[in-house]
């Protein structure tokens, strides 16, 4: 029983490593992620700093109605 718990665990991570992989080279090719309007962005001769507030509001969002469609299962 032990075994068939473990492996099913390990299968389950895989796969979520497989996904963010995924993820992480296709992110990249979305045009308007980061450059959202509300965005943030300061820059002066010694210093950059830019915190994409809007983008992680809409992310937010939609991880949220992700996880709460995968809950309804």
């Amino acid at each position: 029983m032990l075994n068939f718990q473990l492996g099913k665990m390990l299968v389950i991570m895989g796969v979520g490593v497989v996904f963010l992989g995924v993820i992480f080279m296709v992110i990249d090719k979305i045009p308007f992620l980061g450059k959202l309007p509300g965005d943030v962005h300061i820059e002066k001769e010694n210093f950059s700093f830019y915190f994409p507030i809007t983008t992680c509001v809409v992310m937010s969002i939609v991880l949220s109605l992700i996880f709460w469609l995968f809950s309804k299962k």
